[in-house]
């Protein structure tokens, strides 16, 4: 396991498992069909020491596994479902992105449902519906430590 930056927080233990530019752009590649070495090199432009390195954490985190590719020569990059769960994660960069990375009329890709529907806005919700952002909500200790519940 990684030193933690701060073993109390779920986003800086994710952040050091996923945190780096090329590790999440190694998962959208999976999400979109990417197998093998090769397909994320060329679709990441990333070194290959360096998508050597993003690979093999992926894989020892639980994020991907691998397994004999279909011709049976080589090994290929699956998602795991710990992997498959950062589709929220990805979808919402993707549509910050999109909203505030681009200058109004700038080509760039957009995803679609199989209806080739745009996907709609992720809005998290509270359990009434009502929607939460950073001033409806606040971050509550749980477990068993002398601070939990404070």
């Amino acid at each position: 396991m990684p030193d933690w930056t701060d073993p109390e927080c779920p986003v800086a233990r994710a952040l050091d498992l996923v945190g780096d530019r090329w590790s999440l752009l190694v998962v959208r590649d999976a999400m979109d069909g990417a197998r093998s070495f090769t397909e994320f090199q060329r679709r990441t432009g990333i070194a290959r020491n360096i998508l050597t390195d993003r690979l093999r954490r992926l894989t020892a985190h639980g994020l991907l596994t691998q397994r004999p590719a279909p011709s049976g020569r080589r090994q290929e990059y699956v998602l795991t479902d710990a992997g498959r769960d950062l589709f929220p994660v990805i979808l919402t960069l993707r549509q910050w992105g999109e909203r505030h990375a681009f200058t109004a009329g700038e080509t760039h890709s957009t995803l679609v449902d199989h209806h080739g529907e745009p996907v709609p806005t992720v809005v998290p919700s509270g359990t009434d519906g009502t929607p939460l952002d950073a001033d409806t909500t606040r971050v509550l200790k749980v477990g068993s430590g002398p601070d939990a519940g404070k």
